[in-house]
């Protein structure tokens, strides 16, 4: 696996960071900084421990739409994102991504709907031409060309629409954030997702996953990054809660389940 080449490091000034703040609260972020050392980094922990609000203030912090979308994306539909990109610093390199993109499984829904508005002022009075079968201009981007297609990220199931957005939308060498990207799919697409991954990081592209997916942690040579009330620390695929659940569950469910339901 690649190492990292865009994003290196990641640091909080704990003196801009409002007393108050909510992100104080969260042990793990109290052992910043953090070293990126791979081109996909997995941020992963129980609910709570840190992951997604740091993985947040980082995008935002790079210049991304809290809500998700890629630079161009400029929408709120509720504003309830933390302050903390405002003291986030990202020790970048001198390389440049060709796109970035924010994907988050919980205001994809906002994204997908601002995604069509965007689309419609783009194609603007030329529509009907254009849907007619017209070549499509240089620059027109593989959402506007599914637009022009007549096929809406609204028209898809949730988990199609995820990975649709990651085949069409991220490319090589580009920079992505992603929250919980598996919360949409089922087992036999986490697998089409770990595959898509893996892919654009052998292309040159960094991408920074939170995620509790058993099945997506397990991409060769990624860095994995483990919140909890101890802090941040780098471990294996086989040390994360969540290949050893799933592992304890799949060697002897019934008796896991008798345990859990007290039968």
């Amino acid at each position: 696996m690649p190492r990292a080449h865009f994003i290196h490091r990641v640091f909080v000034d704990w003196n801009a960071v409002p007393h108050d703040s909510f992100a104080r609260s969260i042990p793990a972020l109290a052992s910043l900084p953090l070293d990126l050392t791979s081109n996909v980094t997995f941020f992963t922990g129980e609910n709570g421990s840190g992951k997604s609000t740091l993985l947040e203030a980082m995008a935002v912090a790079y210049g991304l739409n809290p809500e998700g979308g890629s630079r161009n994306y400029h929408f709120a539909t509720n504003d309830t994102h933390g302050s903390l990109h405002e003291a986030t610093h990202l020790m970048r390199s001198s390389d440049h991504p060709w796109g970035a993109y924010f994907l988050r499984a919980e205001s994809f829904y906002n994204v997908a709907t601002a995604a069509e508005g965007y689309e419609s002022r783009y194609l603007g009075p030329h529509a009907d031409e254009l849907l007619s079968g017209a070549h499509l201009s240089t620059g027109t981007t593989l959402s506007q060309a599914r637009q022009l297609l007549g096929r809406s990220l609204h028209e898809l199931s949730h988990g199609e629409a995820f990975l649709a957005t990651i085949q069409e939308d991220f490319h090589e060498n580009g920079l992505y954030f992603l929250d919980e990207p598996e919360a949409a799919l089922s087992v036999s697409r986490q697998l089409t997702l770990l595959y898509e991954l893996y892919q654009l990081a052998q292309h040159g592209a960094q991408l920074i996953v939170a995620t509790h997916s058993p099945i997506v942690l397990a991409l060769p040579g990624a860095q994995i990054l483990r919140f909890d009330e101890e802090g941040i620390d780098e471990i294996t695929y086989e040390e994360t809660e969540a290949y050893q659940t799933m592992s304890l569950f799949m060697a002897d469910y019934q008796q896991l389940l008798a345990r859990l339901l007290d039968e």
